[in-house]
């Protein structure tokens, strides 16, 4: 039988992703962007240069029209010799994770954005903040609510904005499902089913390591699971029941969830049930 996970662990928990809603928010207003040709773009530099950095973050900067990849963060020199020769970054710009504090010198850089595994989030934000560069970094934003906190107290003290990578606050489609949602369009919301996993193929990753994770699906895609049933309802959870299991790969997964499932009540009898996040790790590759 699958072990029940207290309410306030739980909340606890997913108030990380929570968090993400004014952070991002924020950060999106309120960081400047050129209104004139003489303006320079906002230089970013990407702490971390694993697969969604290279993938994804490194591919979209290449696109946007107010910022561009000014900057490198890595602790694996023949990653910072690709990069700069593929994105013609200075060697000025590149720095490791020993070196990083340095970054604070560094007029090219106006924003940090950490794409470490989770349990690093909060370091190096603590740092950027420090530097004096505003930050964005990848969710969830913590492993615990008190580092988050400190994040943000970090951040605030030193005037900078902080951002989580959140981007379904600002997704299309999911605006419109949160507009119907909380408008009522269709009447009131009554049940509310999320689900969300995927098979991954490395079993060395560090998403399998609970030092570096903070924890199993919950802390990956779970959280577009309890999100999504807070903006659609725009209402916060009274209570919370959660279970862990099954687990079918018992040598892979000896320090994080496979899968995790929760039930959630909200104000006004709306359940959400079962948001279950069918783990990313289970043992068959994609």
């Amino acid at each position: 039988m699958p072990n029940n996970h207290s309410r306030r662990k739980f909340l606890q928990t997913i108030s990380l992703g929570l968090g993400t809603t004014l952070t991002a928010s924020a950060f999106a207003a309120t960081i400047r962007k050129p209104t004139d040709p003489f303006q320079k773009k906002l230089g970013v530099a990407l702490v971390g240069l694993g697969s969604y950095a290279k993938n994804q973050l490194a591919v979209a900067l290449e696109k946007t029209d107010n910022c561009y990849l000014a900057g490198i963060v890595t602790g694996t020199p023949a990653k910072a010799d690709e990069w700069s020769k593929k994105y013609n970054i200075p060697q000025k710009n590149i720095y490791n994770y020993q070196n990083f504090d340095q970054i604070a010198n560094n007029k090219d850089i106006d924003i940090v954005y950490v794409v470490l595994p989770n349990s690093m989030h909060h370091e190096f934000v603590l740092r950027a903040a420090k530097a004096g560069k505003h930050v964005m970094c990848e969710k969830p934003m913590s492993v615990s609510v008190k580092e988050a906190e400190e994040m943000v107290a970090a951040c605030k003290k030193a005037g900078v904005q902080l951002g989580i990578g959140y981007r379904l606050h600002f997704e299309p489609f999911n605006l419109e499902v949160k507009r119907l949602g909380q408008q009522k369009v269709y009447g009131d919301v009554r049940f509310v089913q999320t689900n969300f996993g995927f098979s991954i193929g490395d079993p060395a990753q560090w998403r399998l390591k609970k030092e570096l994770a903070g924890g199993g699906p919950l802390m990956d895609v779970g959280i577009y699971c309890v999100q999504a049933s807070r903006y659609v309802t725009g209402q916060e959870p009274l209570w919370v029941t959660a279970q862990f299991g099954p687990v079918t790969d018992k040598e892979r997964f000896t320090t994080v969830e496979e899968s995790v499932s929760w039930q959630m009540q909200f104000s006004d009898n709306t359940m959400e049930h079962p948001p279950t996040a069918i783990s990313p790790y289970r043992p068959n590759h994609r």
